[in-house]
């Protein structure tokens, strides 16, 4: 069961007014669009679970032979070798 409880609170009354055609425009009650609103702002504060980036690494030995010495220069060569200018 929902129990609701009627409270006061002030708004300036450039914003009651955009409030009040909004809610007009949308076909809800200013109610409705209040609380709305305040959902989606609590919804947003609610801390979120820390993002982890999956481990993607791969098995081997490392670098071909080649590379192991090489420095970036060689490698982004080799790397687009073949592509282009």
């Amino acid at each position: 069961m929902v129990s609701h409880i009627k409270t006061t609170i002030e708004i300036t009354d450039s914003l009651l007014a955009a409030a009040r055609e909004l809610a007009t425009r949308r076909g809800v009650t200013l109610r409705a669009l209040v609380e709305a609103g305040l959902r989606r702002e609590l919804e947003a504060s609610e801390p979120r679970e820390a993002f982890r980036l999956r481990d993607a690494s791969v098995d081997g030995r490392g670098l071909q032979p080649e590379f192991r010495e090489a420095g970036w220069e060689r490698i982004r060569d080799a790397a687009y070798e073949g592509r282009g200018s």
